[in-house]
């Protein structure tokens, strides 16, 4: 898998949008940030744009993010924030330049898309992080993973242990990210080849019920069958019905995937949360799962 150079001081971050529509004001903290960390910000032509709740057509989306994988003076593409949208993108994007002339691209939720589609397709590197949209809320730690990441890659993540895990070591390739727009992938040229991978999921905002149909959907898809190990991160605001269900989301998964061998833990930092680490996706990781728990990069 090919790593995008790190950055140096004075590399050029760009900004754009491929879904929800965003304001001036909710990216003015991320180009503080970026700043202070020594790097040029530029925004993308339409980041600003208005398309009912998008942020610009989908032509718009396009050209900015076009405009940003083929500018061989930018490093780093941070997706301003999730949504829905992405994948309205996915197949009018020319990816030629950007094969040859790899830069980071940032970004958890409906950024999902972009991260499959490249990994799987590409076999570049891109980061699971938090986005302009997050920087005011984000934890110190938060930042400083992406930081890290950015400028020299360097990421080890020491967690605390679930009732729920599956303890042992795995190594692999990490992939994955929000549950839902995996589930969507599913059948399409983005789907993952996650054999042999160790798999990140986190969600937002989903009826119980709604995870375990994904669920079933990866695992009947053969998602989940030949892991070298499973990492679940948030699964936040999860919802219920006045008939409950009857399981919690992490019961859920852990029904799904305890027939399996390998190595499952859960609340790992990343996800809709303020505490959302950055995670190398495509990258070699090491898990161990035990009494304590450890996701490195080598």
């Amino acid at each position: 898998m090919q790593k995008p150079p790190i950055l140096q001081q004075g590399d050029t971050a760009a900004i754009i949008c491929t879904a929800k529509k965003i304001s001036e004001v909710e990216v003015q903290s991320a180009i503080n940030q970026l700043s202070a960390w020594g790097l040029n910000v530029v925004l993308g032509a339409n980041l600003f744009s208005q398309d009912h709740q998008f942020s610009g057509t989908v032509e718009q989306r396009c050209t900015d993010l076009q405009w940003a994988l083929d500018d061989r003076s930018i490093k780093a593409i941070l997706c301003a924030r999730g949504g829905y949208g992405t994948v309205q993108l996915i197949d009018h994007i020319n990816f030629k330049h950007f094969k040859h002339h790899p830069k980071w691209l940032i970004g958890y939720s409906d950024v999902t898309v972009l991260h499959n589609h490249i990994n799987q397709n590409f076999d570049i590197q891109t980061l699971h992080a938090t986005m302009p949209i997050n920087f005011q809320s984000n934890t110190k730690d938060a930042l400083k993973s992406l930081q890290n990441a950015l400028f020299s890659n360097s990421l080890s993540y020491d967690f605390a242990r679930h009732e729920l895990n599956i303890n042992g070591s795995s190594a692999g390739q990490l992939a994955g990210g929000n549950l839902s727009i995996l589930y969507s992938l599913t059948g399409t040229k983005s789907q993952l080849n996650t054999n042999g991978k160790i798999l990140f999921v986190e969600d937002l905002n989903e009826h119980l019920y709604h995870i375990d149909r994904m669920m079933m959907n990866l695992d009947r898809a053969g998602m989940l069958q030949g892991l070298a190990g499973l990492v679940v991160g948030g699964l936040t605001d999860m919802k219920d019905h006045t008939v409950a269900y009857g399981r919690t989301a992490p019961q859920i998964i852990y029904s799904t995937v305890s027939k399996y061998k390998y190595p499952v833990c859960f609340d790992f930092p990343a996800g809709h949360f303020e505490d959302n680490r950055t995670l190398l996706m495509g990258a070699h990781a090491r898990l161990e799962v035990g009494a304590t728990c450890k996701l490195s990069f080598t």
